[in-house]
C-alpha cells in the first residue's frame, strides 16, 4: 500500500481534492440554489434533488468544459510551437531525434494523438454537460419571469450560453500563458 501511495500520490490527492472542491460547489451551490427559489416563491428542495438540477449540471459543465479545452489546446500547441527559456516548451534549437520520428511515422493516427482525441472527447462531453443543464435552468428562469422558454437550439445560440463559456474559456488561457511565461524566469524546488 505505501508503494501504491508513492507511486501515485499526485494523482490521488489530485482525485481528493477534486472531490473536495465538487462537493463545496454542490453545497454551496445548493444554498444560493435554496435561496434564489425562496425569492421567487418556490420551494427549494433536497440537497439529492439538486444534485439533478441544472443549477448544479449546468455549472458542473461549464468548468469541465473550460478545462478540457485549455489542457487539450495545451497539448496540441505544445506539440509544434515553442516558447524559449520555458519549461512547458520544447526547445527550439534542440531538433526531434530520428528515433523519436521513426517511432511517431510507426504508430497510426489514433496511437499518435490519443491524448488530444482524449481531451476533445472530454470536452465534446463537457459541453453536453453544460449545455443540457444550462438549458434546463435557462429555462426554469424564464418560467419563473413569466417568459416564454427557449428551445434548445435557441439556447445554445444565446448570448447567455456563449457567455458562460467565454468566461471560462479566456480565464483558463490566462492561466496557460502565466505558467509558460513564469516558468522563464521562476522555479519551483523539487518540480520539472
Amino acid at each position: 500500500m505505501k508503494k501504491v501511495l508513492r507511486d501515485n500520490g499526485l494523482s490521488i490527492v489530485l482525485i481528493l481534492l477534486f472531490l473536495l472542491f465538487w462537493f463545496g460547489q454542490a453545497i454551496t451551490g445548493y444554498h444560493v440554489h435554496a435561496d434564489d427559489q425562496r425569492l421567487h416563491g418556490q420551494p427549494s428542495g433536497s440537497f439529492g434533488h439538486y444534485l439533478t438540477t441544472g443549477h448544479f449540471w449546468g455549472a458542473t459543465g461549464e468548468n469541465w468544459e473550460s478545462e478540457f479545452l485549455q489542457m487539450g489546446f495545451y497539448v496540441v500547441l505544445t506539440s509544434f510551437l515553442y516558447q524559449r527559456g520555458s519549461a512547458e516548451s520544447n526547445d527550439p534549437d534542440e531538433p526531434e531525434s530520428p528515433k523519436k520520428n521513426a517511432l511517431a511515422r510507426s504508430t497510426g493516427f489514433l496511437r499518435r494523438n490519443s491524448l488530444s482525441l482524449a481531451l476533445l472527447a472530454l470536452f465534446l462531453a463537457a459541453f453536453c454537460i453544460h449545455a443540457s443543464g444550462g438549458y434546463q435552468e435557462y429555462n426554469e428562469e424564464l418560467a419563473q419571469e413569466g417568459q416564454p422558454l427557449l428551445t434548445f437550439g435557441g439556447f445554445l445560440t444565446s448570448a447567455e450560453f456563449w457567455f458562460q463559456s467565454f468566461q471560462n474559456w479566456q480565464s483558463e488561457f490566462l492561466a496557460v500563458l502565466a505558467i509558460v511565461l513564469l516558468t522563464i524566469t521562476l522555479r519551483q524546488h523539487g518540480s520539472p
